[in-house]
């Protein structure tokens, strides 16, 4: 028998890096996503539990974007539920890609949060049953009924009321916020005939009076006022939100908001800049300069999309999401068409070399049924070179970002030195053979760089692989590590087969046959890539006759993080 160990196999491995995070994530929403049972519950549970850790390491944009991958299998409703349950980018693009039958449906909606079930609505393609199902839930009802009616009585909403800066300016807070997180209320409706003072109405209006009588007393003491219930001095009054979800009428009028922001912003319309009558096309990056209360007033980005009724075709509004425009320091890069064209087209050769891959991997793991040993090894061998192939594309994609400034290496810190002295010894042994070395001197002592391990390891593979490749027999490749107080230096001597080149940097700059090779394109382009990486943290490759200086930034001691017993011994 054979046993499907993709799952262990991922566990098996430690996410170290945030690069490493968002592979593994990805790796497991693949996993969980497609199967829906196993053969070990407690490895199951122990996949949840990394699902859940590596979310918390990733931005909630990122994540959603790795959920609407198109190569992204998304069978199984548990995994659904669990996503619902996140950021509400997450939850949106959770059940906009999920794949369910009609019963899995009819088993996970009334288990989904109220907010997350209201994303379905912007789906087409629901079965009838659960269309009719979403109905019965009451997806659409925005009004509670007005508690202690006599019976008989017609149901009436029950608006709550808040102060935006005037009595003028009261707006009806929708019934989802009130059943998420209320926001303060000042002006609280009316108790209904009948209720009695031990009721929780009775209750909130004896707080609601102390508070009153008690700031008419204390005008200079605000941070004595007592609490209530609804916590008029929450996180959104202590930190003004750096974004919030929204929905509109078909006139551009939010009805419903994220609860913190709720009370200042449901009511009001979007500007018709942006919201154009009678053109209802999809908001994309809109500058918004709102008026408001002060947590939400000043400059906004918008991005929303149009919802229509099914059946039908009737616009009902917009869903979608404020986000405050990103600080001048942290603002993008120049946008860099070439870039983004190349980008866009690894994205599209990636597509069918994953399939391939997939297929390839279906067939030699037997997960369909038994298949011809012939046949498993072809696949293991088009499993292995589809791999390959997109270890180069990764490659590709990583040079047209470092070189465009929309990629800067994971900081972290790692020896330069002791990474150089380790390659070089396991390079030694390939280059034995031919009777060539390296030949390393090296100042004393660590020589830390601001980059993460894996980077700054995969750094010196390019540079020394490179230079293993295009060594000749019985050459000797002199390696001099040194540095000062602002920077480290590695000089290589070039081989004789790659300096008689003009250009080591130039595509066409191929490595010899040997051995080792530090990529599928060749000594320039690993070259060129390594060249990226270290500009991207402010250091520099370049030739200098017939010799290779990488140059890097040192870590200073106020810079590093003590180690632990460095922090013993400052402890002790």
């Amino acid at each position: 028998m054979h046993f499907d160990d993709r799952l262990a196999t991922v566990l098996r491995h430690r996410a170290a890096g945030e690069r490493a995070a968002r592979t593994q994530f990805r790796q497991l929403l693949d996993l969980l996503g497609s199967r829906r049972h196993g053969r070990d519950e407690s490895m199951l549970a122990a996949a949840w539990l990394r699902l859940a850790a590596l979310g918390e390491s990733l931005p909630a944009d990122e994540r959603a974007r790795m959920i609407r991958e198109p190569g992204l299998r998304f069978r199984n409703p548990e995994l659904a539920l669990h996503l619902a349950e996140d950021e509400p980018e997450v939850a949106a693009a959770a059940l906009a890609v999920a794949q369910l039958g009609v019963d899995d449906w009819d088993a996970l909606i009334p288990r989904l949060p109220i907010r997350a079930r209201g994303f379905l609505r912007l789906r087409r393609d629901l079965p009838v049953p659960t269309q009719e199902l979403l109905e019965r839930l009451g997806v659409r009802d925005r009004g509670l009924p007005r508690p202690g009616r006599a019976a008989g009585d017609a149901a009436e909403p029950l608006d709550l009321v808040v102060e935006a800066g005037s009595a003028a300016a009261r707006r009806p807070i929708p019934a989802n916020d009130l059943a998420d997180e209320p926001a303060p209320s000042s002006e609280p409706a009316p108790a209904p005939a009948g209720t009695g003072d031990d009721s929780e109405i009775g209750a909130l209006v004896k707080r609601i009076e102390a508070f009153r009588k008690h700031r008419a007393a204390h005008p200079g003491q605000p941070q004595d006022d007592p609490r209530l219930p609804l916590g008029e001095r929450g996180e959104a009054a202590a930190r003004p939100p750096a974004g919030f979800a929204f929905t509109t009428d078909s006139e551009g009028r939010l009805d419903w908001a994220d609860a913190p922001v709720a009370p200042m912003v449901v009511g009001a319309l979007l500007p018709p800049a942006i919201a154009r009558p009678g053109r209802h096309q999809p908001i994309v990056a809109a500058p918004v300069a709102w008026q408001g209360a002060p947590a939400v007033e000043g400059d906004w980005i918008v991005d929303a999309a149009p919802r229509f009724s099914d059946p039908g075709g009737r616009f009902l509004g917009y869903a979608g999401r404020f986000r405050r425009p990103p600080a001048p320091e942290v603002a993008a890069p120049p946008h860099d068409p070439a870039a983004d064209r190349m980008r866009q087209l690894l994205h599209e050769l990636k597509t069918p070399v994953n399939a391939i891959q997939g297929f390839a991997e279906v067939i030699q793991q037997q997960l369909f049924g038994p298949t011809p040993h012939e046949y498993r090894a072809l696949a293991a061998a088009i499993a292995g070179d589809a791999a390959r192939i997109l270890a180069g594309f990764d490659e590709l994609d990583r040079l047209a970002r470092l070189e465009s400034g929309a990629l800067q290496p994971e900081p972290g810190e790692a020896d330069w030195a002791g990474i150089v002295a380790a390659l070089a010894r396991q390079l030694d042994e390939v280059l034995g053979p031919r009777g060539a070395r390296f030949e390393l001197s090296s100042a004393p002592g660590p020589m830390p760089v601001p980059l993460d391990t894996h980077d700054a390891e995969a750094l010196g593979w390019r540079v020394l692989a490179t230079l293993t490749g295009a060594a000749g027999a019985g050459e000797a490749l002199a390696l001099d590590l040194t540095h000062d107080d602002e920077a480290v230096c590695l000089s290589a001597k070039i081989p004789a087969s790659m300096a008689q080149a003009g250009d080591i940097f130039a595509a066409d700059g191929r490595a010899g046959g040997g051995a080792v090779s530090a990529g599928m394109f060749g000594a320039g382009f690993a070259l060129r890539l390594a060249r990226a990486e270290a500009n991207a943290i402010g250091g520099s490759l370049e030739r200098d006759g017939d010799r290779l200086i990488v140059t890097l930034p040192r870590l200073t001691a106020a810079q590093r993080d003590p180690s632990p017993a460095e922090a013993d011994a400052a402890l002790g």
